[in-house]
């Protein structure tokens, strides 16, 4: 089973930090796209990290310091996509869903202890009210008027002394809250390290080259969007299209004027999809993708089919957690291996194990809990609230239990 010190493209060792990684494609391939978007300029690799830098000389003259948390709440779309980028190389970063009522707000602002809150400039929102009912700064995000894609301002308080910090491979890069699908959602506290293994996880997975292009209908305030998808296309040099979102009626558009080789959705993107191709007739031939990949839920087998009938190409189920960073923790593999529908794949990425009640590790075919370890897999809950992630040590190296 390959490990954590395999990722990479080409067989290279990962980078350690986001900002190194963005700095390492900068220099080597600066005018190569890295972000697209519908009726957008590209941005390419130095642009990328220009702004980068740029953005976060802004941050820290706002007094915004490494350690600092900052909430980012916007749509769908290339400013998402890069403000995630800015913030989680400058500060700490914690994406949140723009369609959260002011009841969830309220509990993550409560929770998250965050020093500000980054949202679209001059529009009233739940997150804006809740950042200002927990004394939280608000810094306003101005986009680019026909600049390339994801280019921004950032407008707040100033006259701080900016600080000059370091960024560590073990700092806290991201927070994300967990599904909250069997208890009340946790905040994974997820590292430097962290994130560039997963990314570059997926890099090795999927056989990312710098001609790959994603076309992405994912949400960019979780790991699936973020992580697997927007950071994986970059760590392997390659380019991922940021759409506003699943929009069925503009996906066939986007496949003709973007060209992607592969597409990333959850399987009731898909399904719209697969009734959007039916109900119009339209036609994939011309615009062929090297597979579709899918993760978050099971994908039904009938679905599965008719997937890679209609589109011609290999469909790759996906499981990864945000406690892995997104990471695989199995994945059906690209041809010409063996792709099984309904089941989780293999391992890839990560050692995966099943473990007894008292704690010894299973032979095949046994029942048990799924535990996992490896470079992407977070130390523990913010708070680790009630111990329920355990760090269980096994040949001198923690499994993480769930």
């Amino acid at each position: 089973m390959p490990t954590e010190r395999s990722f990479g493209p080409r067989g290279s060792a990962p980078f350690l930090c986001l900002p190194h990684l963005l700095e390492h494609h900068a220099r080597r391939i600066p005018d190569a796209p890295a972000i697209l978007a519908p009726k957008r300029a590209p941005l390419t690799y130095g642009r990328l990290y220009q702004h980068v830098d740029e953005m976060e000389g802004r941050l820290r003259a706002m007094g915004i310091t490494r350690n600092d948390r900052v909430a980012v709440v916007l749509p769908n779309g290339p400013e998402m996509a890069l403000a995630f980028l800015t913030v989680a190389a400058s500060a700490v970063c914690a994406p949140m869903n723009p369609a959260y009522g002011a009841e969830e707000l309220d509990r993550y602002f409560a929770d998250l202890h965050l020093r500000a809150l980054i949202t679209q400039a001059g529009i009233d929102s739940p997150a804006r009210r809740a950042a200002l009912s927990h004394g939280v700064r608000v810094i306003e995000l101005s986009t680019a008027v026909n600049g390339e894609a994801g280019l921004f301002t950032l407008i707040g308080e100033h006259g701080y002394v900016p600080s000059h910090e370091s960024i560590s491979p073990g700092g806290v890069a991201l927070l994300l809250p967990t599904s909250g699908t069997t208890s009340r959602p946790k905040i994974v506290p997820l590292t430097h390290v962290n994130i560039c293994a997963s990314a570059y996880a997926s890099v090795a997975a999927l056989a990312l080259r710098e001609a790959d292009r994603c076309l992405s209908v994912l949400p960019l305030f979780y790991g699936h969007g973020l992580i697997a998808t927007v950071l994986a296309s970059l760590a392997g040099g390659a380019s991922v299209v940021c759409t506003p979102g699943c929009d069925v009626t503009s996906f066939f558009a986007w496949l003709t004027d973007f060209q992607p080789t592969w597409c990333a959705a959850v399987p009731s993107m898909l399904q719209a999809i697969l009734a959007q191709a039916r109900l119009s007739g339209e036609r994939v031939a011309d615009c062929p993708l090297r597979f579709l990949r899918t993760a978050s839920a099971p994908l039904p087998r009938r679905i599965f089919t008719e997937l890679e009938r209609t589109f011609e190409t290999p469909v790759i189920e996906w499981y990864g957690m945000t406690e892995t960073a997104s990471a695989p923790i199995g994945i059906n593999p690209l041809p010409p291996r063996q792709r099984k529908s309904g089941s989780v794949g293999i391992p890839v990425a990560l050692d995966v194990a099943i473990m007894g009640e008292r704690g010894a590790l299973l032979p095949g075919g046994q029942t048990g809990q799924v535990v996992v370890r490896g470079a992407s897999v977070t130390a523990g809950y913010d708070g680790d609230p009630g111990g329920v992630c355990r760090r269980l040590v096994q040949d001198r190296r923690p499994w993480l239990l769930r």
